[in-house]
């Protein structure tokens, strides 16, 4: 479990343009009636998160306009447009030493505060913690968010490359993963397209 005396930093990772979508960045997607980088970002507070960080790219002046993100440590990722990994190191970079890490996505407006206690709950120490969502089949798949161990981060960070975020280093990990169910909870589903877009309402 988590100790009391390790707290939780999250990592938001909100740097995309949301190209497929083609309605600007996704961080600026508007979910009950504020950006949902903003509601994200209170949902992981709500979780128990001691830090929030906020990884910010395509359009990163105007998501700091509109979105309220005070309270939150909010990063520029010059490089974003290469993919996810820099923007995961980048945010990595910035949890304090001693803390765990639990990386979220900002186009998953189905993750709750719930999910976020569920996994600091669960977590055991020098393990990754994930949210896991049945499938239609019944078997649990791995999603977001995810927790790295504090002595964990570093290594998960500098794993991290192109697009992949931190998928690499979790695949070569699996012995290190518990999975977590949080189907009552979402169904850890994103907005990619616009066919997801019904995840807003």
């Amino acid at each position: 479990m988590t100790s009391p005396s390790q707290p939780t930093a999250a990592v938001l990772l909100a740097a995309g343009a949301g190209t497929r979508l083609g309605r600007g960045p996704k961080a600026l997607l508007e979910y009950r009636q504020e950006p949902l980088v903003a509601h994200v970002a209170s949902v992981l507070r709500d979780g128990g998160c001691a830090e929030i960080v906020v990884v910010l790219g395509a359009g990163s002046d105007q998501v700091r306009r509109q979105a309220d993100l005070s309270g939150c440590l909010v990063l520029d990722n010059p490089g974003w447009s290469g993919g996810m990994g820099s923007s995961f190191r980048l945010g990595a970079a910035a949890v304090p030493s001693g803390f765990h890490m639990l990386a979220a996505l900002v186009d998953q407006p189905g993750v709750t505060s719930a999910i976020v206690r569920r996994l600091r709950d669960s977590h055991k120490p020098g393990r990754v913690t994930a949210a896991a969502y049945r499938g239609a089949d019944g078997e649990l798949q791995r999603g977001h968010p995810v927790l790295f161990d504090a002595a964990l981060v570093a290594q998960a960070a500098e794993a991290a490359s192109g697009d992949s975020g931190a998928r690499g280093f979790l695949q070569d990990h699996t012995h290190l993963i518990d999975l977590v169910d949080c189907s009552d909870e979402s169904d850890g589903g994103d907005v990619d397209t616009v066919a997801d877009l019904y995840r807003l309402d």
